[in-house]
């Protein structure tokens, strides 16, 4: 009996500890992410560059050598992806539509792009392509220079890309509408005028690769490449290489006086007859160009 009347007691106390305390659960956010969580879901996120895995494109979705860089996947609520992608010499995509579209950021090298029915069309370094949602295209390198591209797409149904075929040797080697209206304009280069007819392709590689891509990178300015060009042939003792790139380093910023400098400054390293020669050339360089 005097356990039942203490149960009776005891109950309605418990009741109003219960009904106390969950206000104080409620107030609490009891059941909810923490504010640790909420701030570590606002937290900035820094991969460090080199830090992601690199790995060969699949050769079902590409022709030729391809490295993928993933840089970062969708994460909600933003649905975007992006990475680099190098494209070896010749190297291209397959034919292929994204959802949402794609845009493309050149970073290096020399490329192509084309969607299906249009022209080929050349791309170079800080070029932005944006390719329409469902736009069946390609891109890749051209065909002797590399190219290095950010591509970033979003995803829509978890579906980022749909591959079809791949681009034909036949496809990828029609020449891109840039080449081909540069082709009835521009003049013909030194290389095309020297040994044009008789070496067609040692000409294509002087004039898109070297001077092409090598002379256009910016990491060294056009005069830093002529005095470095220069030295080489000082050194070397290439004195007809010297008919063209000591006119081509004045045009490019060097003086007269700096490259005198130049082959002085060298002859303690390369040898006496290599700079004599050298500053032989340069004098009756420019004794030709003065009036």
């Amino acid at each position: 009996m005097q356990l039942l009347a203490a149960t009776v007691v005891l109950f309605p106390m418990l009741a109003l500890a219960v009904a106390q305390a969950s206000p104080e659960r409620a107030a609490t956010g009891a059941g909810t992410p923490s504010a640790a969580s909420r701030e570590d879901s606002q937290a900035l996120r820094i991969t460090r560059s080199g830090s992601q895995p690199v790995a060969k494109g699949p050769s079902e979705q590409f022709t030729g050598t391809v490295r993928v860089e993933r840089l970062f996947q969708p994460g909600a609520p933003s649905r975007a992806s992006g990475a680099y992608v190098t494209f070896e010499p010749g190297a291209r995509t397959a034919w292929h539509a994204h959802p949402l579209g794609q845009t493309l950021v050149v970073t290096a090298g020399s490329g192509r792009v084309q969607r299906w029915g249009s022209a080929i069309e050349e791309i170079r370094p800080g070029d932005v392509v944006w390719i329409p949602p469902g736009q069946k295209h390609w891109h890749g390198a051209s065909p002797n220079t590399a190219m290095t591209h950010l591509a970033i797409q979003e995803q829509l149904d978890g579906k980022v890309v749909e591959w079809m075929e791949k681009v034909s040797d036949a496809q990828y080697s029609n020449q891109p509408r840039e080449e081909r209206t540069m082709s009835t304009t521009k003049p013909a280069t030194t290389a095309q005028k020297a040994i044009g007819d008789f070496a067609p392709k040692l000409v294509e590689l002087t004039d898109d690769v070297l001077f092409g891509d090598i002379w256009e990178r910016p990491q060294l300015s056009k005069r830093d490449r002529s005095l470095i060009t220069c030295a080489a042939l000082v050194a070397t003792g290439k004195t007809e290489q010297m008919n063209f790139h000591f006119p081509r380093a004045i045009e490019n910023g060097v003086t007269q006086e700096e490259l005198t400098e130049l082959i002085t400054h060298l002859a303690f390293y390369v040898g006496w007859p290599n700079a004599m020669s050298a500053i032989t050339r340069a004098k009756e360089l420019f004794e030709k160009k003065s009036p």
